[in-house]
């Protein structure tokens, strides 16, 4: 599937604007860790765009992203259906590709809400420094899961790097994200 026609489905799929926005922002980290791997960055970027396909329909149960990765296993490679099933760790995520999507996910949430809260407001305003303080303030962002996103290091990508390669692909498209 072009990418174009992911995101064109994706929008029929999702309503909200910032599940859209969620979802670019998950399409452009995972294009950089697959830059940084030496990995396919369309596959990958496809797996973020796409894993939350299934988000307005059944949102955070344990079906969400198993009914995604049905509704996608016909249309995409088996290894973006896998990693859009194994995303939220009902499944354990297995794979260098799998383990991505699953720590990055709720890296994006944090490093929107660092954006948020910043007097820039800007992706471009920020530094990893600044979201690595924040990671570390228990209260802030708490639905960003900090355990999943240290799974990182499963992937051989340390924390720090880890928030400097998803962050600098985010502020490669801020005005998409902003």
């Amino acid at each position: 599937m072009k990418r174009e026609d992911a995101l064109k489905i994706l929008k029929s799929k999702l309503k909200k604007k910032n599940l859209i926005k969620h979802s670019l922002a998950c399409e452009a980290g995972m294009k950089g860790v697959a830059e940084f791997l030496g990995e396919d960055t369309e596959l990958w970027g496809l797996a973020g765009l796409l894993h939350d396909i299934d988000y307005d329909e059944i949102e955070c149960d344990e079906e969400h992203g198993k009914k995604g990765a049905e509704y996608l296993k016909d249309k995409v490679d088996k290894r973006i259906v896998n990693a859009v099933e194994r995303h939220t760790g009902y499944i354990k995520p297995e794979t260098t590709m799998e383990l991505s999507l699953y720590a990055l996910d709720p890296l994006t949430g944090l490093i929107v809400a660092g954006m948020l809260m910043h007097p820039s407001k800007s992706f471009t305003g920020i530094d990893t420094d600044f979201i690595l303080r924040k990671f570390k303030q228990k209260g802030f962002a708490k639905g960003a899961n900090r355990e999943q996103i240290l799974t990182c290091d499963k992937i051989g990508i340390p924390l720090i790097d880890f928030v400097d390669i998803v962050l600098k692909a985010m502020q490669k498209i801020n005005d998409e994200l902003t």
